[in-house]
């Protein structure tokens, strides 16, 4: 669990870490030839703020902290009694995917958001992949029992808190310059999922912990890095053009782009 709990800690390191360029002024030969300034648009990512690195560090610290502790089995115990063994619910399968919905609509309506709908996508996709792939792989190390009993022992970290977080902070990173209530309304969502995986007996609080964690920081990786991941085909390229050629020689294509 120690070992777990330094990886997990070093991807928190590397995801907020941020590229800063030179300023050229310094050396002024090299500004001759190359146009820093536009380098540095392309490629400068936001720095995090420190309420964005302590979030996620906390969670996962917390969890991994918490895991298979006793206290964590009696709040376990106490909030399965507090709604009744026969308490079961099928909400949170779908309130992880309610961000998505709330993105999509917001667009349809108007809203301004942050990416074009295609790179929302793409991110959106992007953050999911690396939420679960993690997820999963923690899942099969850990090898940790549900609360509920039986052989399951795929409990840590929460799959469903995971991606709900991981679109939550999709939808925030799109709105939260335009929108701010909408951009946090997700959160809402993806707590309530985390909560309902308790109450169903799903998942002890250090699974929730941990997988928000995970969540939060795989969506925050992928807009780390949004810069650099410019490919949109529905968006109009300037300075581009492609088109077919006749001439008495034959039949060919035309193409140009400008640098």
């Amino acid at each position: 669990m120690k070992n777990l709990c330094l990886v997990l800690l070093l991807i928190t390191n590397f995801n907020f870490a941020y590229c800063q360029i030179e300023n050229t002024e310094e050396h002024p030969e090299f500004s001759k030839n190359i146009n820093f300034k536009s380098v540095q648009n392309d490629f400068n990512v936001e720095k995090p703020s420190l309420v964005q690195r302590l979030i996620p560090v906390a969670l996962i610290t917390s969890g991994v902290l918490l895991s298979t502790s006793d206290f964590e089995k009696a709040l376990q115990s106490d909030v399965r009694n507090s709604v009744g063994n026969d308490f079961y619910t099928t909400v949170d399968d779908y309130f992880r995917y309610a961000p998505i919905v709330q993105m999509y609509t917001a667009d349809m309506l108007g809203a301004k958001a942050k990416n074009h709908w295609f790179d929302q996508t793409k991110n959106m996709a992007l953050s999911l992949a690396i939420a679960n792939i993690t997820s999963t792989l923690l899942k099969k190390e850990v090898y940790k029992l549900r609360p509920g009993g039986g052989t399951n022992a795929n409990s840590f970290p929460s799959g469903h808190t995971t991606t709900a977080f991981a679109t939550a902070t999709v939808l925030y990173e799109e709105f939260k310059g335009s929108n701010p209530l909408l951009a946090n309304s997700g959160y809402l969502f993806a707590a309530a999922t985390g909560t309902l995986r308790m109450l169903n007996n799903a998942h002890y609080l250090s699974d929730v912990l941990v997988g928000a964690g995970i969540g939060i920081l795989s969506a925050k990786l992928v807009y780390q890095f949004d810069n650099l991941i410019k490919w949109n085909p529905f968006k109009k390229e300037k300075g581009f053009a492609f088109a077919p050629q006749f001439s008495e020689e034959g039949f060919g294509f035309y193409f140009t782009r400008l640098f």
